[in-house]
């Protein structure tokens, strides 16, 4: 069996300068196999040995056998060379041929392999040898249960920390793309005034700039509270804004809202852990929301809600209502809710 290294080990390691001899970057998750690469690229040599030691090829321009006799030239004044393989699942050859490099790799020298988008087959015996040898790392996509994780070791490698209910927010309101979710932060960061180093929940909701996060997010949240004067500003908002609002969006998340806290009436333990539980959330700060819901909805009232939700889904698709607004058909919907 084939042990992947892992991405914080990986980092480390770089930093301290340890290198390997080569690294057989690979999996469906292309962020941190751009990071790693990234950060050999940028660390291993300076700006003026890179014209000389560091060459980066093409996986559809190149060969494993042309890889291999860049990988065994000896360094140009400099202690190391360096050479990066981008999408190196296209690459032509025998993979195979590694396994006369790796048999005496020039120690100098660091050989960087980027396969993205698919895991490369482990059962060939090549990948034993380079996880003994040097690195071999799968880069898979992260469970949503991992991202408020993520997002918190991603903020304390910048020199920032966040909040635990900021970070589960964060992962609700942007979703499962970490790329996306380090190109936010580093936008609140930019926010951030000198020696304030932690992010909160306001930064968050302030910062991340997205229609989704208004008029879905704030929506349900404003409902659950039955802040009418909120809803109807915000449907107000979305009224004046026609492109804003995309029910295929906005009912599945009110409908699972919704469904769960009918479920939530039947859970034995009704603390937040328990909820959280019960549910099966993310997080505790999640269970809030249902524990508020149940306070100010009843039973009835919430198989009622979804039952309406249903309906207006079928009405949004032509049936039974013709050249009704999105707009129009979230009012009706929002006005059964509260009332």
């Amino acid at each position: 069996m084939v042990n992947s290294a892992t991405y914080a080990g990986i980092v480390a390691d770089i930093r301290k300068k340890n290198y390997k001899p080569i690294y057989y970057l690979a999996g469906p998750e292309g962020y941190f196999i751009d990071r790693i690469s990234e950060l050999i690229e940028k660390t291993v040599l300076t700006d003026d040995e890179r014209d000389f030691n560091q060459d980066i090829v093409y996986g559809r321009d190149s060969t494993f056998e042309k890889v291999i006799e860049m990988s065994m030239a000896y360094p140009v004044m400099s202690e190391h060379r360096v050479v990066i393989v981008k999408e190196a699942q296209d690459l032509g050859g025998d993979i195979g041929k590694l396994s006369y490099y790796l048999s005496n790799p020039l120690k100098s020298n660091v050989l960087v392999f980027c396969h993205k988008n698919e895991l490369p087959d482990k059962r060939k015996k090549i990948f034993s040898e380079i996880a003994s040898k040097g690195v071999y790392f799968e880069s898979v996509k992260l469970k949503d249960a991992a991202l408020p994780g993520f997002i918190t070791d991603y903020l304390k490698d910048k020199g920032f920390s966040i909040t635990g209910d900021a970070a589960s927010v964060a992962a609700e309101y942007i979703g499962s793309d970490i790329s996306k979710i380090a190109k936010e932060f580093d936008k609140i960061l930019l926010f951030k005034t000198a020696g304030d180093k932690n992010i909160t929940v306001d930064d968050v909701v302030a910062n991340i700039d997205s229609v989704r996060e208004y008029n879905v997010f704030e929506l349900k949240n404003a409902l659950i509270a039955k802040d009418v004067m909120a809803v109807f500003k915000i449907v107000k908002f979305l009224e004046s804004n026609p492109k804003a609002v995309f029910l295929p969006k906005i009912l599945p998340l009110l409908f699972n809202f919704f469904s769960n806290l009918m479920l939530a009436y039947y859970a034995p333990d009704k603390s937040p852990r328990g909820i959280a539980s019960f549910l099966d959330l993310k997080s505790e700060w999640q269970s809030k929301d249902y524990l508020n819901a149940m306070r100010r909805y009843t039973g009835k009232k919430v198989m009622d809600i979804i039952g309406e939700i249903k309906n207006t889904d079928a009405k949004s698709k032509g049936v039974g209502y013709r050249n009704v607004s999105d707009a129009e058909l979230l009012k009706e919907l929002v006005w059964f809710i509260l009332h």
